[in-house]
């Protein structure tokens, strides 16, 4: 019997969602385990964030995280180190498919971004017959379907990319725009103080610039009231704590008890 396609038989729901700029509560996942992240994946988040950039996560550490939510009802999202192409077709083998691409900052960065992830002549990602995210091989029709199921989201964390946001939004196959709150305040010159006013009102000019161009757009936002505003703001992909921080005050909070 021929192996049924997932993204025929199963689309990315995940970029389907946002598309329809559906609302979608995340947590980041940090800690580079897959126990964490199987935890997590129980929690039912709408999406996980698995981190590269300030992570320590490598391609083999990340595999173990990903089949350890690969049955939960968790969209595992991953931020590359950096907006690298190889960097990005070694994660889209290993099965990535939701991509959060870091510090964005011009139009050509993000076309750069998105051709990353397609398959010629839609873009210049190269080609390996058999790999983890064909199911080796297995996966009769993915060269055909794989690139309509990969989700694009670019984080905006400069004053440039500020600038660039309606024109970043609206460059064909980028799914959502998403603020680096902490980056964004530091370049700035606020750092530590992602609710300086400039920086909020930077963060304004991002979400409405997405929503112009019909797009999502997202933010980390640890705290519930700044959680609370950016949905408020308009943001529909916000990631509401992580699971360092989760683990963190919990046993802050229990040593407290007792000392």
């Amino acid at each position: 019997m021929t192996p049924r396609s997932p993204y025929t038989a199963f689309p990315n729901h995940f970029r389907q969602n946002l598309l329809a700029r559906r609302r979608q509560i995340g947590c980041w996942s940090a800690l580079g385990s897959p126990i964490t992240a199987e935890v997590l994946g129980h929690a039912g988040f709408d999406w996980l964030l698995f981190d590269l950039e300030h992570a320590p996560n490598d391609l083999l550490s990340l595999i173990p995280q990903l089949m350890a939510v690969k049955d939960s009802a968790s969209a595992p999202v991953v931020r590359p180190p950096w907006n690298d192409p190889v960097a990005m077709k070694r994660l889209l083998d290993a099965g990535c498919y939701n991509f959060l691409v870091p510090f964005v900052v011009s139009v050509d960065e993000a076309r750069a971004a998105v051709a990353a992830t397609r398959y010629p002549p839609a873009g210049v990602r190269g080609v390996s017959v058999s790999q983890r995210s064909n199911h080796y091989a297995t996966v009769e029709d993915y060269f055909t379907t794989v690139n309509d199921n990969i989700a694009v989201i670019l984080q905006i964390e400069n004053r440039q990319g500020v600038d660039l946001s309606a024109r970043i939004a609206a460059v064909d196959g980028v799914d959502a725009l998403f603020v680096g709150p902490s980056d964004l305040a530091a370049t700035l010159g606020h750092l530590g103080n992602p609710r300086h006013p400039e920086v909020q009102e930077a963060i304004g000019t991002v979400f409405a610039a997405a929503a112009a161009a019909g797009k999502a757009s997202g933010i980390l936002a640890p705290i519930e009231e700044d959680a609370r505003r950016y949905l408020d703001m308009g943001a529909t992909l916000v990631a509401v704590g992580s699971d360092l921080g989760a683990f963190r005050a919990a046993t802050q909070a229990l040593r407290d008890k007792y000392f």
